[in-house]
């Protein structure tokens, strides 16, 4: 039995946020959402690996079994801040023995994801492998795996050789160099990403080799899906990155540094580098979803909340609202609408804290900048629209007093402001003066060019956006819809997508609604739609399993395992998928299907429309049966 290494929620391995271990690169296993940062042994054996950034711990038990333990994603680049190793390789360990401590806050603030990966790495030599049914777990207490390896006549004794030696062995069986391993494998890596012209920069992590390319169209991705050795390989954020596995990734590393001369660099060099090779446009994406993406939480629970509210304000089921027929409700209602309304009243706030926080400042000044910009003496924009608003005077100078309520450029622009003053103050102010100048200074200088400069002009640009999009919609309503339905989960494969999350808030701010969330949510059921076909027609029980948990995953408004898990493998459940969505776009734009707010997508959708809802159920109608019956029958003859 192999138990838990971390207390916290068990999560499947298909719904973890990176194609590694998602899609079973590295072998099965569970992942675990940590709520301690505590990592134990999880079986008696020997460390095998340990990570120089003690990001990762590599196990193997007494009877052969290989256990990865990676904690959070994309670790490696803290380069062991928030890390401590109690452990070093080739310890010998009993199960619940500490192996490593980690500062969880640290990386839930500074890593893409704590979400804890636990995988088998040698599960082609496992007879016997159960993964436990509980959602909670206990550190070194509750069960999670039930494994047995095959009999010594199928597999080596696991105590003739080491770990690394076993797992080298199984990924490459003929290993053409005996004088020098990985060798000539290292030459074909560098070759099939395009040679060493190409290669700008080459690092590796404990699963992957991670190279910033010049060109990644030159990339030979069938050679590389040829080669024994390689797991598989993806680019994302400016990196192309090769699964090796771990223990062997190392050597495939240090003999491709001997033999191709390519010069060893550090995690950073090579994030720097990926973060140059990203175009303009791709760097203000991320920056709008490292943004957007921390106070999504709080926008899309405030929607759940106005979609409850809608329902017992809004005459839906009868002529009658459920406030009106029982009104002894009401005062429910009002207090739904405020916990609701919260976080919209207060955008600027959230949206402060996270900028300041992403440009380098104090995040906390963030959100007092936000709130500044809503302050209650301000005039909302709707009333200085009829001529209601005051104005400062300024040594002759009229400045607006306008609340900046639920926009989202101008605190964007303002935030970004004060993080430079505050970075520019801090480097020239002595460490004793400080907190008595910076912090005051920063603040009251961006107060000062929100009013006059920021707040005016990025209002203007905010406007000419909303009406623009407006515009669109009103002249050509189906063409509108249509298109965006076709295009959104394509940018969800570029990340582009978050440039729109900023437009549905701008859209909420300024009219109260948005037409475009709507076609999103059906844009995630139609993704579960198409792979739920993939699962009822495939024949292999991996694809089954992965299409069945990540179809669950997309109804409720996660799709990123349903696409790039299954639909975008197969490329046609994906095209089914996004002409679906179109369709269905089309016609609930036509019929002026509106939401309230940013929801929970998928079919708990219709919560959140404000008005339109049977039209947005019928559009849900669409995408649920024209993906799935598309896919079903292309994968019926294809699966044959």
């Amino acid at each position: 039995m192999i138990v838990a290494p971390l207390s916290g929620v068990i999560k499947n391995m298909e719904d973890v946020p990176d194609p590694t271990f998602a899609q079973k690169m590295m072998g099965d296993g569970m992942a675990i959402e940590p709520s301690e940062g505590k990592v134990v042994a999880p079986v008696a054996g020997e460390i095998v690996q340990i990570f120089p950034t003690k990001h990762a711990v590599g196990l193997r038990s007494e009877s052969g079994i290989e256990v990865l333990i990676h904690i959070g994603l994309e670790t490696v680049a803290l380069d062991g801040e928030g890390f401590e190793a109690h452990v070093k390789q080739g310890d010998k360990v009993k199960a619940g023995d500490p192996l490593v401590t980690f500062d969880l806050e640290f990386i839930k603030e500074k890593a893409a994801s704590h979400i804890t990966p636990v995988v088998i790495t040698n599960g082609d030599a496992l007879e016997v492998f159960e993964k436990t049914e509980e959602e909670n777990v206990t550190a070194g207490e509750s069960p999670l795996f039930q494994a047995k390896m095959k009999s010594e006549q199928d597999s080596e004794k696991p105590g003739d050789k080491g770990a690394e030696d076993q797992q080298a062995e199984r990924q490459q069986p003929q290993s053409s160099n005996q004088g020098g391993q990985y060798q000539d494998e290292a030459k074909e890596i560098v070759d099939a990403v395009g040679g060493l012209d190409n290669i700008m920069a080459a690092t590796h992590c404990v699963t992957r080799l991670r190279f910033v390319l010049s060109d990644e169209e030159k990339v030979d991705e069938e050679k590389l899906k040829k080669m024994d050795l390689v797991k598989g390989q993806f680019a994302a954020n400016g990196q192309y990155q090769v699964v090796i596995g771990q223990g062997t990734v190392d050597k495939v590393y240090k003999a491709m540094v001997k033999e191709t001369g390519i010069e060893e660099a550090s995690k950073e060099d090579v994030k720097a580098a990926g973060g140059r090779q990203q175009n303009a446009l791709q760097r203000g994406v991320k920056v709008l979803a490292d943004i957007f993406i921390p106070i999504l939480p709080a926008i899309v629970t405030a929607g759940l909340l106005l979609g409850i509210n809608n329902i017992l304000v809004n005459p839906i089921f009868t002529d009658e609202s459920i406030i009106e027929m029982f009104p002894s409700w009401s005062g429910i209602a009002d207090m739904i609408n405020i916990i609701a309304n919260t976080a919209f009243t207060f955008l600027p706030a959230l949206i402060g804290w996270s900028a300041v926080k992403r440009f380098g400042g104090n995040p906390l000044l963030g959100i007092v900048l936000g709130l500044i910009m809503v302050h209650p003496d301000l005039t909302p924009a709707g009333d200085f629209a009829q001529g209601k608003g005051e104005t400062w005077n300024l040594f002759g100078f009229q400045v607006n007093q306008l609340s900046y309520q639920g926009q989202v450029l101008p605190v964007l622009v303002a935030g970004w402001v004060l993080a430079r003053i505050q970075v520019w103050l801090e480097k020239r102010v002595m460490d004793s003066l400080q907190l008595l100048i910076v912090p005051p200074v920063a603040l009251l200088v961006t107060g000062f060019l929100a009013f006059i400069l920021i707040g005016p002009v990025t209002y203007t640009v905010g406007t000419w956006i909303t009406d623009g999009v407006v515009w669109v919609f009103e002249v050509a309503p189906i063409i509108g819809g249509l298109l965006y339905g076709f295009l959104y989960a394509p940018l969800v494969i570029t990340g582009m997508h978050h440039t729109f999350l900023a437009v549905d808030l701008q859209l909420i701010g300024s009219t109260g609604t948005t037409f475009l969330w709507p076609i999103v949510a059906l844009s995630n059921v139609a993704q579960g739609a198409a792979v739920f076909a993939i699962m009822l027609a495939a024949k292999d029980e991996k694809v089954k399993g992965l299409a069945g948990t990540s179809g669950i995953s997309a109804m409720l408004g996660i799709t990123e395992p349903a696409m790039f898990g299954v639909n975008l493998q197969y490329k046609y459940p994906f095209y089914a998928a996004i002409s679906g969505t179109a369709i269905a776009g089309a016609f609930i734009t036509f019929q002026d299907v509106l939401a309230s707010s940013i929801g929970i997508g998928g079919l708990p959708a219709p919560l959140s429309i404000q008005s339109g809802v049977w039209s947005f159920i019928i559009g849900i109608v669409i995408v649920l049966i024209i993906p799935f019956v598309v896919t079903y029958f292309i994968a019926k003859r294809k699966f044959r």
